[in-house]
């Protein structure tokens, strides 16, 4: 089984993730951030180095679905390759930081791509307003991201809620995050943990 949590920078995916897989004993896997040698790099150049970050984030995630299928286990993924192809590519390339020629290459990698993968099982959409992924950032302090704009934070929530009003793939949670706190309060986790077991056994 493959269970996806997706969502803006800062939504809380890495953290909602970790607490599931020890909750519901499934295997977690990471977005690779800590060794991702362009990240750093874009953020302070984006123009220059978005097409190279995109493309190592659609080999490492590609990469990363594959073992999930052959794995034949329980396994619960920190972001999908599905938000690269459709809200931070295109929100790059339209804000004029990814040429037409890299989109295009990058879009027709991705499709080809897409093709040869399964989607999640199930989809957990983390939605959140601006300033809570303001917030929540400032107070995780990693240095590469302080120059993320609330107007780049901004074009990609939109992007993000007009995915998933169009997602089809599988099974969709969406959990409004703004006023929950699955990290301190126990209460809250065990709602979303609820959803969850409704969503994949079909309980309501």
């Amino acid at each position: 089984m493959h269970i996806a949590v997706a969502g803006n920078i800062g939504a809380g995916k890495t953290t909602l993730t970790r607490l599931l897989a020890k909750q519901f004993k499934w295997e977690p896997h990471f977005e690779d951030v800590v060794d991702n040698p362009y990240l750093d790099d874009f953020y302070h150049q984006m123009e220059r180095w978005s097409f190279n970050l995109q493309i190592y984030f659609l080999n490492s995630r590609f990469r990363q679905v594959l073992q999930i299928r052959e794995s034949g286990k329980k396994i619960i993924q920190d972001r999908t390759i599905y938000e690269d192809a459709h809200i931070f590519a295109p929100n790059l390339h339209a804000m004029g930081l990814m040429t037409n020629r890299d989109f295009q290459n990058y879009s027709s990698l991705f499709e080809l791509m897409e093709s040869l993968v399964e989607a999640p099982d199930m989809l957990i959409y983390l939605r959140s307003s601006i300033p809570n992924l303001v917030n929540q950032i400032h107070k995780r302090g990693r240095e590469y991201e302080n120059s993320i704009s609330i107007d780049y934070l901004s074009r990609l929530n939109e992007r993000y809620e007009a995915w998933v009003q169009t997602y089809t793939k599988g099974k969709l949670l969406i959990i409004d995050v703004d006023n929950i706190d699955f990290v301190n309060n126990p209460e809250d986790l065990g709602m979303i943990m609820n959803k969850i077991n409704a969503e994949l056994n079909g309980l309501f």
